[in-house]
């Protein structure tokens, strides 16, 4: 039989195993909170030269909370259609093809007009960036092992799919969905039109809020517990303010990259469309409902686009 000496709890607290991996998480947790903090100082001081930043750092925060604002219905233990959730699909699916059209290839092309360039130049800068946008996304989307929400796993290593947890795959699935546009909402703040800045961050969040909602439904279908199905929606709203915040502050550096980072904005947001959200909002046999939601998005989005900008 073991005895303790109640003088000194303290070593013999030290020795057991897993007292020892409690200090060393918390040390952890102090060291990652430091470099957290020095990472936070360092934005602050070049946000407050590039005040840019901060505007797109808050449009990626107003679509962050839409998208939590989505997820309110399934904590409150609201059901969804598979209806209404491919008609969301499509809904969101539109928002972005106007929002590629009207709120960053139309500005690119202009933007390269404004340097000099001709309309033959502005045609061809913008092809290029569009096709470069998309084959990044086309890597990402070969690389890196994610879930989508009815057809499956994929990615380049099927044993690392195997091996990582499925709500990981689905954490990397939302990322391909969330990243480009926080890219949008920063370049567009870049391009110093606040107006149709404005419209771009706000048809995304409209779009954001029925997008948080079917991100914690299908979670919640794929047998994750409620809790974690909001949770996980919520926090995938994040990546908007990451991607706008790195948008606005690459593109804001110099105006030559504007039309370069509109158009790759726009060729992620269009593979996004093409590969992920219209597929999956026609694999269950509601097609004229996703596509009526997508015509709808998208009239919504031009008139926001049109009339604010």
């Amino acid at each position: 039989m073991k005895h303790t000496d109640p003088n000194h709890p303290l070593p013999h607290a030290l020795g057991v195993p897993g007292a020892r991996h409690s200090v060393r998480l918390w040390i952890g947790f102090a060291i990652s909170a430091l470099g957290i903090w020095a990472l936070f100082a360092q934005f602050w001081a070049f946000a407050q030269t590039q005040p840019v930043v901060l505007q797109a750092l808050g449009g990626g925060m107003v679509a962050a909370l839409a998208t939590a604002l989505g997820t309110v219905p399934v904590m409150l233990s609201q059901s969804m259609s598979d209806r209404t959730q491919d008609t969301m699909y499509g809904f969101g699916a539109g928002v972005m093809l106007a929002a590629c059209a009207f709120s960053l290839i139309l500005p690119g092309m202009e933007a390269v007009r404004q340097q000099g360039g001709s309309d033959w130049m502005a045609a061809g800068v913008l092809a290029a960036a569009i096709l470069l946008g998309a084959t990044v996304m086309l890597g990402m989307d070969r690389l890196l092992p994610h879930e989508h929400f009815i057809k499956g796993r994929e990615g380049r290593d099927a044993d690392t799919a195997r091996k990582l947890q499925r709500t990981w795959l689905f954490v990397f699935a939302i990322a391909l969905h969330n990243l480009p546009e926080g890219l949008a909402i920063g370049v567009g703040y870049a391009g110093n039109d606040s107006l149709a800045a404005n419209a771009l961050a706000m048809g995304i969040a409209i779009q954001d809020v029925p997008e948080g909602l079917v991100v914690a439904v299908a979670l919640l279908a794929a047998g994750y517990r409620r809790r974690l199905a909001v949770t996980l929606g919520m926090l995938s709203g994040l990546l908007e303010p990451i991607g706008a915040v790195l948008g606005a502050a690459v593109v804001s550096t110099s105006l030559g990259l504007l039309p370069w980072g509109l158009g790759f904005a726009a060729g992620a947001m269009l593979f996004v469309i093409s590969h992920e959200i219209i597929p999956e909002s026609h694999r269950k046999g509601h097609e004229t409902f996703a596509t009526g939601g997508l015509m709808l998005g998208f009239v919504l989005m031009m008139v926001m686009d049109t009339a604010l900008g």
